[in-house]
């Protein structure tokens, strides 16, 4: 998948367009680096999108309360269903080690692209 043109497709979207960082995501980012903000990043795929069954799925991922969650929404990797309708990475499977990789670069580079 190319990341440039799905982010693209993203922008257009006005659900999508609508998530911005705000002053405290921002300084929350410098405050922790942004290493430490792709860890937390890594972290909250593992536990809320890789496994193959997801109790919760689209509502695992709070709309606020962490510049990541911000980043997942905006890119459609929130939750299953999106990240099938935008990514299409299937549903109902545990996530490969790539996809993880690939949901992380998208999110970093979101996160990147609107400090």
């Amino acid at each position: 998948m190319n990341k440039d043109l799905i982010l693209e497709r993203l922008k257009k979207s006005k659900f999508r367009s609508s998530f911005t960082l705000k002053e405290k995501d921002i300084s929350y980012i410098n405050k922790k680096g942004i290493k430490e903000i792709e860890s937390h990043a890594y972290l909250f795929i593992k536990q809320r999108l890789a496994p193959k069954v997801i109790l919760n799925d689209g509502k695992q991922t709070p709309m606020k309360g962490h510049p990541v969650f911000i980043a997942q929404h905006a890119t459609a990797t929130c939750c299953r269903s999106c990240l099938y309708k935008w990514h299409r990475i299937d549903m109902n499977k545990e996530l490969t080690k790539n996809e993880i990789n690939y949901i992380i670069d998208i999110i970093m580079t979101w996160i990147k692209r609107h400090m």
